[in-house]
């Protein structure tokens, strides 16, 4: 009998990973099988539970004149954007290495947004030779660097600005951008002197006004508030003639990691939309950026448990993942559910704390964990599609995890494991 993975809260009636006959699955495969023929530590990803993440948003905006830009900072890898931009997404990226990531998965240049608050100048420039659609700026010298480089190129560049609306967003204060003391974005009450700039500057195209106020976001009153501050914007330029073509509210909305409950993507942008007509402003285009909420419950981490080591206090899962595959626990005490592969076992279950083999106290992916395992068994670390593969490192000269992408019965390797050779290939030995 097949018993939903309590790790992976997805739509009901589409368990994308779950128990069948004592086999944790992903689709069609068991994902013991995967980490056999692979190794771990090994992202695993199904392709249909991204996909149907997506389409929470693209049903929410039917009809609507809108663009959904996946945040590529929550995961690059290129079959991953591939998967998302042939199912209709544009890409919003921070940095030139993303530029090039994006345009590598064949999106359409005027669907990306480039978002960051420290562009450089040849980043600027090669945005605008590839014909990006927006920059989003988030600061006043920005805007004159932005109209140096674009006239330069005998161009104009295309921008929203990024303002800052002093909304708390209730997360993790890391992940938090739309408070004053943030370092994102123009202050709200900046906004009206920024734009009067930005329309004056030659080399410049304003588009639209962007905000984003933070990620794993489980509420939908902030992002209400943020909206109801930036239409007061909106409707104050309109009464100065500065007619903006598109609204960019950002992403962050959060996933189920453990028991939270985020609103539904649908119903979200339902409440979003209803505001927007209200107002006055359906008319205009609305552009959004999520990340988490897209890819976040589309993969797990495979790991085999390496040694139990009993402890005087506490007792200890040594696995081999590590906090340069997973960094999340140890940047922000994120918990992740931890499940066995098999769900069954003759061990006895006990409580652990499940850490990685690197040679830091912060090391660690789960505490007070109860298991029932043993030396060579696997565990899945879920809920790792967002802000693990894309944060992974090298540290402790660790080479980064292979990836595979499940469709159905199907698994292909998108990514292969790092070894020591690949790390060292950018190096050069001492000559001197």
């Amino acid at each position: 009998m097949s018993a939903p993975c309590p790790a992976a809260p997805l739509v009901p009636g589409h368990p994308f990973f779950h128990y069948a006959d004592g086999h944790l699955m992903v689709e069609g495969l068991a994902l013991t099988d995967l980490a056999r023929q692979h190794g771990t530590p090994l992202f695993v990803y199904s392709q249909a539970a991204l996909l149907d993440a997506l389409a929470a948003y693209q049903r929410g905006l039917a009809g609507r004149n809108a663009l959904i830009c996946y945040a590529m900072k929550a995961n690059s890898t290129l079959a991953l954007l591939q998967t998302l931009v042939q199912a209709g997404c544009g890409l919003d990226i921070v940095s030139g290495g993303e530029l090039v990531r994006a345009l590598r998965s064949g999106v359409d240049p005027n669907h990306i947004v480039f978002s960051g608050v420290g562009k450089t100048r040849l980043e600027m420039r090669q945005a605008m030779q590839a014909g990006i659609g927006c920059f989003n700026v988030e600061s006043l010298a920005e805007l004159e660097v932005l109209n140096h480089e674009a006239l330069a190129l005998g161009r104009q560049a295309p921008v929203s600005l990024r303002v800052n609306p002093d909304v708390d967003a209730r997360t993790h204060p890391y992940i938090s951008t739309g408070l004053k003391a943030n370092k994102f974005g123009i202050a709200h009450e900046q906004a009206l002197a920024a734009y009067r700039r930005a329309v004056a500057l030659p080399g410049l195209k304003v588009l639209g006004i962007d905000c984003h106020i933070g990620s794993q976001i489980t509420d939908s009153a902030p992002y209400l508030d943020a909206l109801e501050r930036v239409l007061d914007l909106v409707q104050a330029l309109a009464q100065e003639g500065i007619a903006l073509e598109h609204i960019d509210l950002g992403g962050g909305l959060g996933i189920t990691y453990q028991d939270e409950t985020p609103p539904a993507a649908d119903h979200l942008l339902a409440q979003v939309l209803q505001r927007l007509d209200a107002r006055g402003f359906g008319a205009h285009r609305l552009l959004l950026e999520p990340g988490r909420s897209l890819v976040g419950n589309a993969g797990v981490c495979l790991t085999e448990v390496l040694y139990r080591k009993p402890g005087t206090e506490k007792n200890f899962l040594i696995v081999d993942a590590a906090m340069n595959d997973l960094p999340r626990p140890a940047l922000y005490e994120a918990w992740q559910a931890i499940v066995p592969l098999q769900g069954h076992s003759d061990a006895a279950p006990e409580p652990y704390e499940v850490v990685g083999p690197v040679c830091e106290s912060g090391d660690w992916l789960g505490r007070a964990r109860t298991l029932a395992v043993r030396e060579g068994d696997y565990l899945a670390v879920c809920s790792a599609g967002a802000y693990c593969m894309s944060m992974a490192s090298n540290y402790n000269s660790r080479g980064r995890a292979a990836e595979v992408l499940v469709t159905g019965q199907s698994a292909q390797l998108i990514r292969q494991r790092e070894n020591p050779d690949d790390a060292l290939q950018l190096e050069r030995d001492l000559t001197l």
